[in-house]
């Protein structure tokens, strides 16, 4: 795969653009506008989603733990790992099963190690600075979940009175999850057993908090209820598969930042251009309040399984949009295996191992992700700074910058497959910048 750009450490460059008019992004005007304490390792954070399964050749947490070193090394922050409980057989999809078909609730898949394993990861990431999140799958359960048989009438039913699988009917088709069956929140008796077992994890694995799948398929006074308890515990940090500003009321630190994410592959394509990305910020469809975190992504274990790659989705477009991921307002997220530039899609009900190909982008992530924690500006919510747009006087070049604290932040992009010129502010002086190539200027 061939993309564009010099590293990272040789494109911060002065930028000409003191006195540039410029066009800020939309401020918060949501119901929710008070401040909110996130905990305070997350306030310049990234994540970083692992893929136990696909991550080694064994395909265990032990396994992967010989990584920490190295993650660590490269900046991560914050590890996500996708569910490591026992994977329903009932119905299975493909040999494996998916992850979010979850059979026992406070156990581990055997596939994957032990209980005492889990502990043992949580404690070696803990002790190199970093913290761990577990996803979790709270709105469905495998066929052969226990709770099926125990406590039928905790899930929902058909007019028959018949479980039936996790059924949408939103699309323009209907779409089928064979291997699962949903859990019916208008039971009290279902809000308590799914707390405690969420609870169980944070006492027994001392884990960091959760990454909460389909997070908007449930009310979200379960959530507000959940997260209160869990923070009894140890202050959580907690994001929602989802994108609605409700959830940032009392539940969830981070959202999804979908909108940025389908942006930035149209424009890879050459279907989109500065200025779509530069309305995901100034004419966002929905206003989050301004102490949310976005989680801000090229790629995840959806878009790589049943997307495209990154060389699927972004070709030499790659880089650059993974420095706009990392700069804009939000939280970067790296996927398993993108530091070795992912070029295929994993299997998601097989075993698939990631081609770790000497770790070729490793550098690349840990100058980005260095970049975002040194410098203020660019820190998480209410952390970090303002999104001011600079006029480039050109549709196939972004430019902005971010400030706070006398740390200013300055980004230009081309966001296009051919060379392009661009002036900053109005200036008369044009300059050229190649194909996918990006500049950043950083000032204290």
């Amino acid at each position: 795969m061939r993309l564009a750009a010099r590293p990272l450490a040789s494109l911060i460059i002065a930028l000409c653009a003191a006195g540039a008019p410029l066009v800020h992004a939309q401020t918060s005007t949501s119901s929710s506008t008070a401040a909110v304490n996130h905990v305070e390792w997350s306030r310049n954070a990234n994540i970083y989603e692992v893929n136990i399964r696909q991550f080694t050749k064994e395909g265990t947490i032990n396994a992967f733990a010989a990584h920490l070193p190295r993650l660590k090394k490269m900046g991560v922050d914050i590890l996500w790992l996708m569910p490591v409980q026992p994977i329903g057989e009932k119905n299975r999809k493909g040999k494996l099963g998916s992850y979010y078909a979850i059979r026992d609730y406070t156990a581990v898949n055997p596939e994957f190690g032990t209980m005492d394993d889990m502990k043992r990861l949580v404690k070696q990431a803990h002790g190199l600075g970093m913290r761990v999140i577990l996803d979790w799958v709270a709105n469905h359960t495998a066929w052969d979940n226990p709770w099926v048989s125990e406590h039928n009438d905790w899930y929902k039913k058909n007019e028959k009175g018949e479980i039936y699988p996790v059924t949408f009917n939103e699309g323009p088709e209907p779409e089928y999850w064979t291997d699962v069956v949903a859990l019916d929140y208008g039971k009290p008796e279902v809000w308590k057993a799914m707390t405690d077992a969420m609870a169980f994890w944070v006492r027994e694995a001392d884990i960091d908090g959760f990454r909460c799948d389909v997070a908007g398929l449930l009310p979200i006074p379960f959530w507000n209820q959940a997260r209160a308890e869990l923070d009894k515990i140890k202050p959580m940090f907690m994001l929602a598969e989802w994108a609605e500003p409700k959830l940032h009321e009392q539940a969830f630190d981070m959202t999804y930042g979908w909108d940025l994410a389908d942006v930035m592959k149209q424009v890879a394509k050459g279907k989109a251009d500065a200025d779509e990305l530069k309305r995901v910020f100034t004419h966002p469809d929905k206003v989050f309040p301004a102490h949310a975190y976005r989680m801000r992504f090229t790629n995840n274990h959806d878009f790589n399984s049943w997307q495209g790659s990154d060389t699927e989705l972004y070709g030499p477009a790659f880089k650059t949009m993974a420095v706009l991921a990392a700069t804009l307002p939000g939280m970067p997220l790296i996927y398993s295996g993108q530091e070795s530039g992912l070029d295929k899609r994993l299997a998601f009900f097989e075993k698939d191992q990631i081609d770790w190909k000497n770790y070729p982008l490793e550098g690349f992530y840990r100058d980005l992700l260095k970049l975002k924690k040194d410098n203020k500006a660019l820190w998480n919510g209410q952390y970090g700074g303002a999104l001011e747009f600079i006029d480039t006087a050109n549709d196939k070049v972004i430019a902005y910058r971010r400030k706070l604290d006398g740390n200013s932040v300055t980004v230009v992009a081309n966001v296009s497959a051919v060379p392009q010129q661009y002036s900053l502010g109005g200036a008369k002086a044009r300059k050229t910048m190649a194909a996918w190539t990006w500049k950043i200027d950083t000032k204290q």
